[in-house]
């Protein structure tokens, strides 16, 4: 690709932003399957103690969240001595990442402790090369800058490869199977990396906030940037919103709705409206602004979640009409939140500079975002008298209720935060 330059009003071309979010399909092709697939895969075939299996995912989980920052660290100083550079790490981490996950899947059968440490060495090291990745993929595009209407275009080109990414994930290795999975998983990742390459000399002219002194990434921490705190706030709330019905949708869909077999068919209308949304949520912003509409987005979700506490067995149907309207939501969730935190970092003077150190805590509250979820909505749902399978109705009502109430309460909390935030801060209203 020649060489470009992009100002505040430049529209992204529809090619840019292909080479730039093609990457994020194939990483969230490994993401998904070893949240889903992985945990009942090694304990259906492999035979792993449920309480073994759990704490090795546990402690794998925790050392990948714990070394995000420094990994961002890492992707600062790659990006630094040049895109060239940071490029070939992209390589090799890809490499990594994909003979982890191969290796995932072809555990020794024979001796119960040999399964487990094969999944501890593999899961850490293909999880480890997928954040590494991940994080330098995210810091490379927010490197651009641009004006709010650009840097959610941006966003929104990563989330919806990442969208298409989850769908193919969902489908492929109940299909293919997972030696199948990692060969497309293998060519994926060599179309996003060719698309990354087409963009080395792909470079930004200052934009409203190139007047601002670039300082040095070590000069501060991203916690010292108020602007940031405020903005991770919102983001965890809202993050844990989203999570308490994924982790509680399989008890859900089976012991509530009494409808497993739909299960895959709610997804699909889920991820799908929400890809669906995303160019809704780029127009939005032109009219309205970043913030703004992203508290559009979560009253839409709200509203649309709201229903849920009040289905009962055999409402799949409108299950599924929620979860179109919810996914139409999702869609500000994905593109704007980024966006945002892109102007953060550039307003901070770190643009150019310090993008991974922000990253690094930003996807360090994703995955936490999931922990969080898990552990409180999991023990209420016990404390409340429901166990998995039961058909009391009082045990059913309490899943009801934390599975559809509890992610709106964190939702108006989050509202609530960003409507103070962005009185706080003007920036994040503009147009």
């Amino acid at each position: 690709m020649p060489s470009q330059e992009l100002g505040p009003s430049t529209p992204l071309h529809w090619r840019t932003g292909l080479s730039y979010g093609s990457l994020g399909l194939p990483l969230a092709f490994v993401s998904l399957p070893l949240y889903v697939n992985l945990p009942h895969y090694y304990a259906a075939v492999a035979g792993v103690p449920l309480a073994s299996l759990g704490a090795v995912l546990l402690a794998t989980r925790a050392i990948d969240a714990v070394l995000d920052p420094a990994l961002g660290r890492l992707a600062d100083r790659l990006l630094h001595r040049g895109q060239r550079q940071a490029w070939l790490a992209a390589v090799l981490g890809s490499v990594i990442m994909v003979l982890g996950f191969a290796a995932l899947w072809h555990p020794p059968l024979a001796v119960q402790e040999g399964a487990l440490v094969w999944l501890a060495v593999s899961l850490l090291v293909c999880t480890l090369a997928y954040s590494a990745v991940s994080i330098l993929h995210q810091a490379w595009g927010t490197r651009w800058g641009g004006d709010p209407h650009w840097r959610a275009r941006v966003t929104a080109w990563r989330e919806g490869a990442t969208l298409t990414g989850v769908l193919l994930a969902s489908i492929l290795p109940t299909w293919l199977g997972f030696d199948v999975t990692s060969i497309v998983l293998f060519l994926a990742l060599a179309l996003g990396l060719l698309g990354l390459h087409s963009l080395q000399r792909f470079t930004a002219s200052p934009t409203r906030y190139g007047h601002r002194h670039i300082r040095p990434a070590q000069a501060t921490s991203p916690w010292a940037d108020a602007s940031f705190r405020r903005l991770l706030s919102v983001f965890m709330l809202n993050g844990v919103a989203a999570a308490i019905p994924a982790t509680l949708l399989p008890f859900f869909v089976t012991d509530r709705l009494q409808a497993a077999d739909m299960q895959p068919l709610f997804l699909l209308c889920y991820f799908g409206a929400a890809a669906a949304g995303l160019p809704l949520w780029i127009k939005a912003v032109s009219r309205w602004g970043l913030a703004p509409s992203w508290r559009a987005g979560m009253l839409a979700s709200i509203i649309a979640f709201s229903l849920t506490p009040w289905l009962d067995a055999g409402d799949g149907k409108v299950f599924i009409l929620i979860c179109l309207a919810s996914g139409l939501a999702l869609g500000a969730d994905l593109a704007l939140p980024g966006a945002l935190l892109t102007g953060v970092i550039h307003e901070s003077g770190h643009g150019g500079s310090g993008e991974g150190r922000y990253l690094g805590w930003w996807a360090c509250a994703t995955k936490l975002n999931l922990a969080l979820a898990a552990g409180l909505c999991l023990p209420l749902l016990a404390f409340l008298g429901y166990h998995s399978g039961t058909t009391d109705p009082a045990g059913l009502q309490a899943l009801a209720w934390t599975y559809g109430g509890l992610p709106c309460l964190f939702k108006l909390l989050a509202w609530a935060c960003l409507w103070r935030a962005e009185h706080l801060h003007t920036s994040w209203r503009l147009i």
